[in-house]
């Protein structure tokens, strides 16, 4: 199969450039994939995928791979769509479900973006990769870059969870904490030294190709249920690529006939308030953010206080008519303890944030008891060590437990 991509298109003025060679951005903003979506239709049914493997390769007409491309993967397959009844009910919800990314191979949905990005990358020969983090893209760009034989560095804030941290050491990646700092001032370091150092730079929508494999996420959504949309999709946004991605997937699905229904999903977008640039430029009605200042919470993905997609965003948003919503900062871990031990599914800080969304949204009516609500669940839980109080994780033993004590306080607990 030759490639079916047409050209790569600048996403603020619709500018035209070659696929053929390495792109990063046009006047500063991101790039979309474009493909001969014609082609695809005349050359490939929606139920051609039931026969091949359930990784997010199984939609290579609808990438930007070709038969001679060299996949860097980590065996990403499908993530399970999961029917959350127990929690539906507690929100109020009779049909509530949660994509549960945290299942991919490094722990979170960017396990999807850099399979994309460092496969292309490799295909075209970059081998020095640089990004800055606020955890989980570390890992993951650390991860496959091993796996392409890169070298990798990687710039995060000081106090991203330590996990992170080690997993990006472990993968071979240079891995520097940057005091004081934000996603936003390690992103400034990879920008100013890259001319120096050489290498690639991966940050958020800084190329074209990580947004491809974010899309996967929308296409996997569809044929899990039938090829039908759901009526709401709650995605926790920091820089974005995960909602555009989607957004994008499900244009073109409906460009190529394989909906059943053109009803889109009303796309929301779930902040926290102690990091909501985009939640404010929606109730502003602004197309373009401004930067947060003070950024912090305790989702550290959330906390991008610009978005070079912003306006991307807030596209997908109004066009889908959906709503960004920001959650109260000191009820998400709380609504994270709630939302695992209800469901057993490791929610993340991020998407706990969505489920605080939803109460909102539910209570105020803008999402029905009837709407299929999906949730993305973006990360692993237990990516975030040490989060949350201590005390209300464990109960401390600190000398030897007599089983009739035990069992007399705690048989009716």
């Amino acid at each position: 199969m030759n490639t079916y991509v047409t050209h790569l298109e600048s996403a603020i003025d619709g500018t035209h450039l070659p696929a053929d060679r390495v792109q990063t951005v046009h006047e500063g903003r991101p790039l979309w994939v474009r493909y001969d979506l014609d082609a695809i239709r005349k050359n490939v049914n929606p139920t051609d995928f039931q026969n091949r493997p359930p990784t997010l390769w199984r939609y290579r007409e609808l990438l930007p791979t070709s038969d001679n491309t060299e996949i860097i993967s980590l065996g990403e397959g499908m993530t399970p769509l999961l029917k959350a009844r127990r929690l539906g009910e507690k929100l109020g919800l009779r049909d509530f479900w949660i994509k549960d990314e945290s299942q991919l191979p490094t722990g979170s949905f960017k396990s999807r973006g850099f399979a994309m990005a460092v496969t292309m990358a490799n295909h075209f020969g970059l081998t020095r990769f640089a990004t800055p983090t606020a955890g989980n893209a570390g890992g993951a760009l650390a991860a496959y870059g091993a796996r392409a034989g890169a070298e990798v560095y990687v710039f995060m804030p000081s106090d991203t969870p330590l996990v992170n941290q080690v997993e990006c050491t472990l993968a071979g990646a240079k891995t520097f904490l940057v005091v004081d700092g934000l996603i936003s001032d390690c992103g400034r370091i990879v920008r100013e030294l890259s001319d120096e150092m050489g290498w690639f730079d991966f940050s958020t929508l800084k190329e074209p190709y990580r947004l491809e494999g974010k899309k996967t996420m929308g296409l996997e959504l569809a044929e899990q249920f039938g090829w039908e949309l759901p009526d709401v999709i709650l995605y926790p946004t920091g820089g974005g690529t995960g909602l555009i991605g989607m957004w994008k997937a499900f244009a073109e699905l409906r460009e190529l006939g394989w909906l059943k229904s053109d009803k889109m999903p009303r796309m929301v977008s779930g902040q926290s308030d102690g990091c909501a640039p985009i939640v404010r430029a929606y109730e502003k009605g602004e197309r373009f953010a401004d930067e947060w200042d003070e950024a912090a919470t305790c989702a550290t993905g959330l906390r991008v206080p610009k978005a070079v997609g912003d306006f991307m965003i807030l596209d997908a948003i109004r066009e889908s008519g959906g709503c960004a919503i920001a959650a109260c900062e000191s009820d998400i871990a709380g609504a994270m303890r709630e939302a695992i031990s209800t469901e057993g599914i490791s929610i993340c800080p991020e998407s706990a944030a969505c489920v605080l969304a939803a109460q909102e949204l539910i209570a105020r009516g803008d999402i029905a008891p009837d709407d299929r609500v999906v949730l993305f669940n973006t990360g692993a839980s237990q990516k975030y060590a040490g989060f949350g109080d201590q005390e209300q994780i464990s109960i401390h033993l600190n000398k030897p437990v007599d089983p009739k004590t035990f069992r007399t306080t705690y048989s009716h607990n």
